[in-house]
């Protein structure tokens, strides 16, 4: 009887060391937790874009594919005359485009027989000049009055120097989580020491007056003046 005895207050006194045990682990990881701190800084820099794209297309629509071909040919020295008076250099004239248009029926099913040879050419002009691109993508629609069909389809602008920006950015980010670390713990009368973790987010290039973020990263090519945006996630030890 005694023995049994025994035996119990030694199983009693293993389950209460083990309770022991998880309440001082439990503690001491809770203990760490509250000895960090993670804090979100940002930094951001406008930027001037320092070379241009544009993209356009003259195009025409005839009745007999030789003539809508010729006429597009006959176009083509024009458009690449007005872009040399302008001083472009960098043109890149893409294969050209044909596709049929056919004829309708009176109760409006399409028929085999073809009603019109559409022909676009693609004009691809590049240049360091952004400005001289800025001002072609409004003034070459004045090509119309020579009785060129053309349209514009995309203007792109774009800044040489992100690579290295994103470096000074994702510094001042780090820079600013600290100071925000700071401002946060000065109320405890702690401060920020050593980093224990970094996360970088994804950089936003927008609009100088645009708010939209997004998960995946925005790169605004549509803008001469861009909002080059770094976000930086620091753990920080607490001191």
């Amino acid at each position: 009887m005694f023995e049994r005895f025994e035996k119990l207050q030694l199983v009693w006194l293993a389950v209460i060391l083990a309770l022991g045990l998880i309440v001082a682990v439990n503690a001491g990881t809770g203990a760490m937790s509250k000895d960090k701190i993670t804090v979100t800084g940002s930094a951001y820099q406008i930027v001037k874009s320092d070379s241009a794209r544009l993209e356009f297309q003259i195009s025409t629509r005839k009745h007999d594919k030789l003539v809508a071909y010729n006429t597009l040919k006959s176009q083509l020295p024009v458009v690449m005359d007005y872009l040399k008076a302008k001083g472009i250099t960098d043109i890149d004239v893409k294969a050209s485009n044909v596709w049929n248009s056919y004829k309708y029926n009176p109760n409006g099913s399409m028929t085999n027989e073809i009603a019109y040879y559409n022909l676009s050419q693609q004009i691809v002009i590049k240049s360091n000049d952004v400005q001289k691109i800025k001002d072609i993508s409004t003034d070459i629609q004045n090509l119309l009055d020579k009785g060129i069909d053309i349209n514009v389809v995309s203007t792109q602008y774009f800044y040489s120097g992100l690579s290295d920006l994103k470096i000074k950015l994702l510094q001042e980010a780090s820079a600013d989580a600290k100071d925000r670390a700071a401002a946060m713990l000065k109320a405890t009368h702690n401060r920020p020491g050593k980093i224990q973790s970094v996360n970088m987010g994804v950089f936003q290039i927008t609009p100088v007056d645009s708010t939209n973020v997004s998960d995946m990263g925005i790169n605004d090519t549509s803008t001469v003046e861009k909002k080059v945006t770094a976000v930086a996630n620091v753990v920080f030890r607490i001191k």
